[in-house]
């Protein structure tokens, strides 16, 4: 029940009929419109208007399920009355109505101060709230419940490195990042140091670069063509880019063979003067490099008629052939010089008196090195400059005015002379530290040059034909401007000029080695400060004999000597030991030592050979008399004596008239040495003579293989052997040919030895032109003399089982078994000088 009571400024609680208490509600003067009495009460304003004070109480006697309203409760204590529910509240200024207690919800985080406790956030919810820790922290209690007070723990972001590139600071709810140097803290980023772009709208690394952002930092790099002032820093905007010099920087930037040029920022390479590019739309490099034209291939006759042009880096080299020889000597001018043969050039000079023609050509070459002592010649042209000197000379057998066996000392010297000059022109002055070898026909040369502090202390060794010579240029380079050279040359038949004899010695002497040619070209030097070693091959083994090691001494090269009369004469220029001596030396090589340079060789000093006995040699006279008497007997024999027309005598013939020829020969073959062509004729038909006797030799092997043959199968006889112009076509046909291809081949084998002889020479191992065709000629003699027993044997076992048959004791002395003989015609048998019918070589037939 809802009783509804006048309210004036006091209102004393009375109990009503239901015996409900009643409290009185006091406000103070201060006009309200309603406040909340104990048990539920409530007094408010009238619903007039005015300032009456007068209000209504309402109050419940009995609790029902509606006597409150929503969110509220009937309370049956003694007083009685609505209460609202947990977590509401009447709010202030609230206007009941009837029915309607008027509770509203309680928002407890406003209403209370730090609800939740710290570090937390309350959040109100109808009739109750919920309390959440702060972003950053975490709640530590096991229960986590409505309108339960949290317990917040600030969690460590700095933990899972959350900065990225700088270092983590935890802060309570949250974290600090200091970012490493080149990073700096993004917006809202994450991680959130981000790498800084230094690049971007800067110009950090200066005017004339280019910069490129990495993380946490920038690199700085000049543009191409362009480099830092200081080189060993990067550039940045106080070490600004330059213009880099290419060509200093790198001087291998364009290849080789190319001159390179700086630009501002850039270069251009130019190939040198012979050379271009394979691929001409790019620079010269290294991988595009410049190539050496060869003119020589491009342009026909470049020369000259009758010249050889040869390709050299960068230019080309014009020459002459062997036979012919500059029209300007050893400087060859283009557009001027031709080639001219050797006789040609012999026969327009007009030679000093007292001089040849040869040995005024070979001053001339001389003198022209001389005077132009710096020249560097092409090896083309000193090539040709060896081979038309030592054509000249003599030396050559070939030459039309070859050397005497008595050599030429003079012409010798010049020989040398040209050569150091020719050698020298080889050798250029930027050419440090290289090697060079020049092998022709007529020379075969080693150079060496030498500059300091390309040396590991070891000496230099030049070799030429199995000779070697060691010398220590590094001495002479300390003397010569830090550079030196050293040469070492052979020449092809130097030795029939500088002849073993032209050492001063009683004993017989022979060239054991090749004359070897040592100097230094280009190089200025005193005494050596240790001797210089050659080891020279020996051309044979020495076994008998003093090996002498010698060097040439010319006319410059020796001292005066005082004669009888006290004047001084010049020395002829000679071999001469002096300064040499032999280090070691066995049976196959020697070791020189020597103090000097020079040309050098090995000679052979044989002690004075037994003088000759006058009887032995009248006895070989005698001897080689009788046996061509002999010889002659045989020949007249064969000649008038009644053959059978049937039997060929002719190679029995020849075969003596071979013999006794070659025979009277050797009697002369020492007497024409110092006649050159008589000499030469002489071996070439004593060579031709002893090849036709081994030849008819032969043919007579022949004939009688054949002769047997037939008489083994039981043949008639009617001709014995080959015909007789084949015979003469072998006999003499075959050494004829030999002769000739042997004299084609090399002609200078025949002539004077030095035994002292008109025979074969040793040279070249020509003496086989005779060797070879005469074991060629014996060993099918022995297959003849073979196959002739084969033959035989049937024919001796049938005669010796008729032997033992026969009672005729005579046939023990067949030599052909009778059954042969009764198959024989007589009439056609052979007459051997005697009227009774015999067998072949006069046995009789039963």
């Amino acid at each position: 029940m809802v009783v509804n009571y006048p309210v004036n400024e006091s209102l004393t609680p009375t109990k009503g009929s239901a015996g409900a208490s009643r409290s009185s509600c006091q406000w103070d003067v201060i006009p309200i419109e309603w406040v909340i009495c104990p048990g539920g009460f409530h007094v408010f304003r009238p619903l007039a208007a005015g300032n009456s004070r007068t209000g209504f109480a309402t109050y419940h006697s009995e609790c029902g399920p509606d006597s409150c309203g929503p969110l509220a409760e009937c309370t049956s204590t003694p007083v009685g009355g609505c209460v609202c529910v947990s977590g509401y509240e009447i709010p202030p200024k609230h206007l009941p109505v009837d029915g309607s207690y008027g509770c509203v919800d309680i928002d407890e985080c406003v209403k209370t101060s730090d609800t939740c406790g710290p570090d937390s956030i309350c959040t109100n919810l109808n009739g109750t709230y919920n309390c959440t820790c702060l972003p950053g922290f975490n709640n530590t209690n096991s229960a986590d419940k409505l309108g339960t007070t949290p317990s917040c723990e600030d969690i460590d972001e700095c933990f899972e490195y959350p900065c990225g590139e700088g270092d983590c600071k935890n802060i309570p709810a949250s974290f600090e990042c200091d970012c490493h140097v080149g990073y700096q803290l993004g917006p809202a980023a994450a991680p959130p140091c981000q790498d800084i772009d230094e690049c971007f709208n800067s110009t950090v690394c200066g005017p004339r670069s280019n910069c490129t952002n990495v993380p946490g930092k920038h690199i700085c790099q000049c543009e191409p063509g362009y480099i830092a002032t200081d080189p060993s820093t990067a550039p940045d905007e106080d070490n600004t880019c330059e213009d880099a010099d290419e060509c200093v920087e790198d001087v291998t930037i364009c290849g080789p063979e190319a001159v390179c040029n700086n630009t501002i920022g850039a270069h251009f390479c130019t190939c040198n003067h012979g050379y271009r590019l394979d691929l001409s739309d790019m620079i010269a490099s290294s991988e595009n490099p410049c190539n050496d034209i060869d003119e020589c291939s491009e342009t026909v006759d470049l020369c000259g008629t009758k010249t050889v042009c040869t390709n050299a880096p960068g230019t080309f080299d014009c020459s002459c052939p062997d036979g012919y020889y500059p029209s300007t000597g050893v400087i060859w001018e283009p557009g001027v010089t031709f080639c001219q043969s050797l006789q040609h050039i012999l026969d327009a000079i007009e030679p000093p008196e007292g001089q040849t023609k040869e040995r005024a050509f070979l001053g001339n070459i001389a003198q022209q090195l001389k005077d132009n002592a710096g020249v560097i010649l092409s090896e083309a042209t000193v090539k040709n400059g060896f081979s038309a000197s030592m054509e000249v000379s003599g030396a050559n057998s070939k030459s039309p005015k070859a050397v005497t066996s008595d050599g030429d000392a003079d012409t010798g010297s010049v020989i040398l002379d040209i050569s150091e000059g020719l050698v020298s022109s080889l050798v250029e002055p930027s050419q440090n530290g290289t090697n060079k070898t020049l092998q022709t026909a007529v020379v075969d040369l080693s150079i060496q040059t030498f500059s300091l502090g390309c040396s590991n202390g070891e000496s230099n060794v030049l070799s030429v034909k199995g000779i070697s010579m060691e010398v220590n240029l590094e001495a002479l380079a300390q003397d010569n401007n830090g550079s030196a050279a050293a040469a070492v040359l052979t020449l092809r038949d130097m030795e029939r000029l500088l002849i073993p004899r032209f050492l001063q010695t009683k004993n017989q002497t022979e060239m054991n080695s090749d004359i070897i040619t040592a100097f230094l070209p280009k190089t200025k030097h005193s005494n050596f400060s240790q001797p210089v070693n050659f080891t020279i091959q020996h051309k044979k083994k020495s076994e008998a004999g003093l090996v002498t090691c010698v060097y040439w001494a010319g006319k410059d090269q020796t001292a005066a000597k005082v004669d009888a009369s006290g004047g001084e004469e010049a020395e002829a220029s000679r071999w001469s030991v002096k300064g040499c001596w032999v280090a070691y030396s066995d049976e196959n090589y020697t070791i020189c030592s020597c103090s000097h340079l020079s040309t050098f060789a090995l000679i052979l000093q044989i002690g004075d050979p037994p003088p000759e006995d006058p009887f032995l040699e009248w006895l070989n006279r005698v001897c080689v008399t009788i046996g061509l008497f002999f010889f002659a007997l045989a020949i007249v024999t064969f000649l008038l004596c009644s053959w059978n027309a049937k039997i060929n005598n002719t190679a029995r013939l020849h075969l003596c008239i071979s013999l006794a020829s070659s025979h009277f020969l050797m009697l002369w073959m020492d007497r024409y040495v110092d006649n050159k062509v008589a000499c030469k004729v002489m071996a070439g038909v004593l060579h031709f003579l002893i090849l036709a006797s081994f030849s008819w030799m032969l043919l007579e092997a022949l004939q009688l293989f054949l002769l047997v043959r037939r008489l083994s199968k039981v043949q008639v006889i009617q001709r014995d052997g080959l015909p007789t112009p084949v015979l003469y076509l072998i006999g003499y046909g075959a050494p004829f040919v030999i002769l000739g291809v042997s004299a084609a081949v090399f002609s200078d084998g025949y002539g004077a030895t030095d035994s002292q002889a008109c025979w074969l020479s040793t040279e070249r191992s020509f003496n086989w032109a005779l060797t070879g065709p005469v074991v060629a000629l014996l060993g099918m003699n022995l297959v003849l003399f073979c196959a002739t027993l084969v033959c035989l044997r049937p024919t001796l076992a049938s005669m010796k089982s008729d032997v033992s048959q026969s009672k005729d004791t005579r046939f023990n002395h067949t030599l052909f078994s009778p059954s042969v003989c009764h198959y024989i015609n007589w009439n056609y048998s052979i007459q051997r000088g005697c009227s009774n019918v015999v067998g072949p070589e006069g046995a009789p037939c039963p």
